[in-house]
């Protein structure tokens, strides 16, 4: 059995299209001012009707098993954290699975909103631990756009589309994935919702005219928990690895805003120059945040053998989560 799991390649894709705070200003009342100074969000990436989930998440997943060297005949499993499928069924996870050929893989999707990868990280994480001979992709992959409110000024600057992916291994070295932390509060879903995809309330005139098939957030009170949440799942983190916030060589939080992640970096006492940050690039791209940031980090550069990585979600539902890695 291996002591950890380990990632050993990275991918992401973004949608072609840019829309920037300015392009906003013609569609709603905001300013690029108010967008930057109250989110960090300088723009963010829109899909066209032909990059759908799917086609963003196989994109993702391509790049990460060339990085990787791993042929998608030899995936055991493929595991898509999201929260705007193509459709209810077949699952995104299925669709990639199809599109890459991954024939001896299982697939499934897991839903715990912008909490999803890091779950799907720490469900990874076990089945490698309990079998130390499988490969298993993990994506995260958004097409927010698609049940956002273009005319509500306080949910469309926020979000953006996008997928990220990473192919994990076991190893008998003493890195990779050391800890995963997952938590939930179902009793305040309801600040952070979209009531009218599912079964509970179908699609119907009435239900459109409420606009029920879009995001609707509590703003004020979604911050104010998401940075204490966050704050504490990365304590635990820290606290189970003997760790400190100095012992962090990089902190990859969630890209939801910029002033809960320099909160976080306060209150966990992680410097400035250690935090990763491309909020201004992409907007919140929910499930896809982390494994986008990851990518990027790790194409520049910057994940170096040895590396001590720390991360960190919170999603509707209530959902939040953290991990600690040794790159």
């Amino acid at each position: 059995m291996p002591a950890h799991s380990i990632i050993i390649g990275t991918g992401s894709c973004v949608p072609q299209k840019v829309v920037t705070n300015k392009d906003l200003e013609s569609r709603v009342d905001t300013t690029d001012e108010w967008i930057r100074t109250r989110t960090g969000i300088i723009q963010r990436h829109i899909s066209n009707d032909r990059e759908t989930n799917s086609y963003l998440a196989t994109q993702s997943a391509r790049k990460a098993l060339d990085m990787a060297g791993v042929r998608p005949q030899d995936l055991d499993l493929i595991i898509v954290g999201t929260m705007t499928p193509d459709m209810p069924v077949p699952s995104v996870a299925c669709l990639v699975q199809n599109e890459l050929g991954a024939k001896r893989a299982g697939a499934f999707d897991l839903y715990a909103a912008c909490s999803s990868f890091i779950y799907a990280l720490s469900v990874a994480d076990k089945y490698i631990r309990s079998d130390s001979g499988m490969k298993i992709l993990v994506i995260g992959s958004e097409v927010l756009s698609r049940v956002i409110n273009w005319e509500d000024r306080n949910t469309c600057v926020l979000f953006g589309d996008g997928a990220g992916a990473v192919v994990i291994v076991g190893t008998g070295e003493d890195r990779g994935i050391l800890s995963t932390h997952l938590h939930a509060d179902g009793s305040l879903g309801e600040l952070l919702i979209i009531r009218g995809l599912g079964t509970a309330f179908p699609v119907s005139h009435e239900n459109l005219e409420k606009g029920w098939q879009y995001i609707q957030m509590q703003g004020r009170d979604v911050f104010k928990y998401a940075v204490k949440a966050m704050e504490s799942a990365a304590w635990e983190a820290l606290d189970a690895n003997g760790w400190n916030g100095d012992d962090v060589d990089l902190f990859f939080s969630h890209q939801a805003n910029i002033r809960i992640i320099d909160l976080l970096g306060e209150r966990l006492g992680i410097p400035k120059e250690k935090i990763f940050i491309n909020i201004h690039k992409y907007g919140n791209t929910s499930a896809a945040s982390i494994p986008i940031a990851l990518d990027e980090a790790n194409r520049t550069g910057m994940l170096t053998p040895g590396l001590r990585i720390l991360m960190v979600a919170f999603g509707g539902g209530f959902t939040w989560g953290s991990g600690a890695m040794c790159w």
